[in-house]
């Protein structure tokens, strides 16, 4: 398949150091070069979208004026330093697009965007020889890396691209001192589209300004329409010619121009194919539109045997069950704040906010602070904080929590996107050091670390322990699950099933040995335990939904078997996997232990994550069948 835009006409242009101006052909070239490469980026988004492999569109189609001209001073002086550092993540699609412009990849593997082992991963992960020379993904982290790059060569400029979204990380402030301090020759180029995913932060954060914010930290500024050509040339120049850090400030509606997302939070996210096609069609890319309109892709509905052919989304469940329980509370804004990081619609938040208006606080980008509030909120007996954000990001705010512990807080923070499955955003993204939150120290310790199997069992873990005191953290995956049956072919979950915290449960007696799990890896052991059940081999499976305590009934039950296996998407290095094996030997007990878990850097993808760390079905039943010997 051929990439169906012609890329012939762009040329790359060589700007002098100091030019204040461009030419009449130069102002030409760019306004070609950028219309090509919006072009462009409007397609293989919307391709990967076409694939079902998600993506983002609109911030990557922002920065190209910017970063087209701020590309021809690279080509025209060595004095730059040769990367685009962009601390904004997701906007990885301008850096795909750069490295076949820049011969490190041909144009046709484009098609390939988002794409399992091909190499451009919904965040730059760091791979020189194919033209991404940085990694970035967590926002409010770059900034102060590229510091460090600007202090290992103080005669080069650096420059990095952010935007009024990342910039509300609290990371940011500590690197925009340092770079003043330092006089640091950074230049920043500063998407102000006033757009996140939750919202306009001129609504939702009243009183924050990008550049008043970055002139309060001593650095000079300039600010203006990023669309004026002439003009943006112009500041992009000045600051590139000045001493010391500076930020260039470029306001624009979100994704300007396309019909459909310009100026919405939709924007952020993959371009809907629809209006893509609609795009292309008034741009006359006959091919492109064909392309999109005929492309096809096979799907095939798999089912797991022990498990219901419906799927549901415990991350989405997460806030409906909380909106059932707020409306059984009387004045539920005395007693309970609910504050989310601009993921809203990833946690299940978003139902909250639409149905108890009253607890919801629309947070942006700032998971410290956020989880903070939330522990203060509930530092008082009656009182407690709920916190969403996605569980990678759980590393941002470890210190919070202990610190949260130390005041006694009650906060119930729901972590999304745990474990790597359907995790297209690759490894910046994989939450898989969600027992990074188990930090205590052991002696009095209330900290409880939950992973339901299916939405059924969230339910009922939320209606227990939502009242609880102290710290609870509730994780989900990205994907939907099925529901647990039982060997009758009912849903284990259901009816009269009532959660207990801190016990393990039989999901299937065993004889042979014993597979423990959790989470979305539930219903996957599970098909593996019933296909070797009909082979004649009667291995047990329990459901370890209480992650951080000991069950010492389940531990004595299954220490006595032949076989122990821990089969998890967290960490090898840090989940479950690692402990339990010592709480066996710390009772006496010495079956044949073995542990499965994520240990391999992502490949991209969706569904292909999970059998790149050798966790899909056949590999569980596999391992089973080598440990049983």
């Amino acid at each position: 398949m051929e990439f169906p835009l012609d890329l012939s006409g762009y040329a790359p242009l060589r700007f002098e150091p100091g030019q204040q101006r461009m030419s009449d052909q130069q102002r030409g070239q760019l306004q070609n070069n950028i219309q090509i490469v919006r072009d462009s980026l409007i397609f293989f988004t919307a391709l990967a979208n076409v694939k079902g492999l998600g993506g983002h569109t609109g911030g990557a189609f922002d920065i190209v004026p910017e970063l087209l001209i701020v590309d021809g001073f690279m080509k025209g002086s060595d004095s730059i330093h040769p990367v685009y550092f962009d601390e904004a993540g997701h906007r990885v699609a301008i850096q795909y697009m750069m490295a076949v412009l820049n011969g490190h990849k041909d144009i046709e593997s484009l098609l390939h965007y988002r794409e399992y082992d091909h190499g451009y991963y919904g965040h730059p992960e760091r791979d020189e020889k194919n033209g991404v020379f940085f990694s970035s993904g967590r926002l409010g982290h770059l900034w102060s890396y590229v510091n460090g790059v600007a202090e290992a060569d103080r005669s080069k400029t650096v420059v990095m691209f952010g935007s009024d979204g990342s910039q509300m990380e609290g990371d940011n402030a500590e690197a925009a001192r340092y770079a003043v301090a330092r006089n640091l020759k950074v230049k920043l180029f500063i998407d102000d589209n006033d757009v996140t995913i939750a919202g306009h932060p001129t609504q939702y954060m009243q009183g924050y300004d990008v550049e008043k914010t970055l002139q309060g930290h001593g650095l000079q500024t300039s600010s203006g329409n990023g669309e004026e050509l002439d003009s943006l040339f112009a500041r992009i120049s000045a600051a590139l010619a000045a001493d010391g850090p500076v930020a260039v400030v470029n306001k624009r509606p979100m994704a300007v121009g396309v019909a459909g997302i310009e100026g919405s939070p939709k924007g952020h996210d993959v371009i809907a194919v629809n209006l893509a096609v609609d795009y292309l069609k008034k741009r006359n890319l006959t091919k492109a539109v064909e392309c999109l309109e005929n492309f096809t892709v096979e799907k095939t509905k798999q089912t797991y045997l022990g498990s219901s052919a419906e799927m549901g989304k415990v991350r989405d469940d997460f806030g409906k069950v909380v909106c059932e329980i707020l409306d059984g509370i009387e004045s539920p804004a005395d007693k309970v704040l609910v504050v989310d990081s601009d993921l809203e619609g990833s946690c299940g938040l978003h139902h909250i906010r639409k149905n108890h208006p009253e607890v919801y606080v629309t947070g942006g980008i700032m998971e410290r602070n956020n989880y903070s509030v939330a522990a203060g909120f509930g530092s008082e007996p009656g009182r407690q904080g709920i916190f969403g954000t996605f569980s990678a990001f759980l590393e941002m705010v470890v210190s919070e929590i202990t610190m949260a512990r130390l005041n006694d807080a009650n906060v119930l923070a729901h972590f999304s996107h745990a474990g790597i499955d359907d995790m297209a955003d690759n490894t910046c993204h994989f939450g898989i050091n969600n027992f990074f939150a188990d930090n205590a120290l052991a002696e009095g310790d209330l900290t409880r670390l939950y992973f339901p199997a299916d939405v059924l069992q969230l339910r009922a873990i939320l209606q227990k322990i939502f009242n609880d005191k102290g710290l609870r953290f509730v994780f989900s995956t990205r994907s939907a699950t099925p529901c647990l049956l039982d060997e009758e072919g009912q849903k284990l979950y259901d009816g009269g099933y009532r959660f207990e915290p801190g016990k393990d449960e039989i999901v299937r007696e065993g004889e042979d040995g014993y597979v423990v799990t959790y989470g979305e890896m539930t219903y996957r052991c599970l098909d593996a335990v019933e296909q070797l059940r009909k082979a004649g081999l009667r291995v047990g499976l329990v459901n370890k939904p209480t992650l951080n305590v000991v069950d010492e009934e389940m531990m004595a039950k299954v220490g006595a078997s032949p076989f122990v296996l821990v089969v998890e998407s967290q960490n090898s290095k840090t989940g479950l996997g690692s402990r339990f094996g010592s709480w066996l030997l710390e009772r006496g007990c010495a079956p044949k232990y073995g542990a499965m878990g994520t240990s391999k850097i992502g490949h991209g993808g969706i569904a292909e994550q999970l059998p790149h760390q050798g966790l899909a079905v056949d590999d569980i039943k596999a391992r089973i069948e080598l440990m049983k010997g």
